[in-house]
């Protein structure tokens, strides 16, 4: 994803989820950012495009062991 394209994703995450939010560019790979809450780290979005229509998807992944109650 290139600068811009991060930027809009991040805004539009910013305004649906928590303006605290912030998208940062992988190393590995271009099709992903991750997403963090100020330091904690949340969830990867990667990017789909499929027959010219883009989309994204959040992975997120809960511990059982970060679970309180």
């Amino acid at each position: 994803m290139d600068r811009e394209e991060v930027l809009r994703l991040e805004a539009y995450l910013k305004e649906k989820l928590n303006p605290g939010l912030r998208l940062v560019a992988r190393k590995e790979t271009d099709d992903s950012v991750e997403v963090y809450l100020g330091a904690e780290f949340l969830a990867v979005v990667y990017k789909d495009t499929d027959e010219g229509e883009v989309s994204y998807s959040v992975n997120m992944t809960v511990l059982a062991e970060d679970l309180t109650g």
